[in-house]
């Protein structure tokens, strides 16, 4: 496993389009471990290929249940709605109010190629949302209703 380079907002391969993963292979799941790896290494809690500038439909999330590996993830239900705050390994040191779904159900592979299921709600719904976002080229501050400087921010964790 290895750490991968985190690319940042401006970079034109966060705003492309991920491939679907024909064939999961060794270099497949190598990708996936070196996506985890990054992803905890900078206390993140979701990561896209597109991320670490890799055009594949691949995400990794852990919301603090246990990693979670997403090949060609498709949302097949969303449900009702939330506006919470969010930031992204992309773009560092911005936070924003986005609205995303409450429940969201998800049709993608396992690392053995096998076609599940993942249902999510609140939080779990977030990141699923916002990892998918990545894969379409979309930044979670392109959706943001607003965003939060840091004062605002400030006030908000001490409240």
């Amino acid at each position: 496993m290895a750490l991968r380079y985190i690319r940042k907002i401006g970079d034109p391969v966060l705003y492309k389009k991920a491939k679907y993963v024909e064939k999961i292979d060794d270099h497949i799941l190598m990708i996936l471990d070196d996506m985890a790896e990054t992803m905890y290494s900078a206390d993140g809690v979701g990561l896209a290929a597109n991320q670490i500038g890799i055009l594949r439909k691949l995400v990794v999330i852990d919301v603090g249940d246990g990693l979670i590996e997403l090949i060609n993830p498709e949302i097949i239900l969303e449900e009702g709605e939330q506006i919470g705050q969010e930031g992204c390994l992309s773009v560092p040191n911005v936070t924003a109010e986005v609205k995303r779904p409450k429940k969201i159900k998800v049709k993608y592979q396992d690392r053995n190629g096998d076609i599940k299921e993942i249902e999510g709600e609140d939080f779990l719904a977030r990141a699923l949302s916002h990892e998918i976002d990545h894969l379409n080229g979309v930044l979670f501050i392109d959706k943001a209703i607003r965003i939060i400087n840091e004062d605002e921010e400030e006030k908000l964790e001490a409240e």
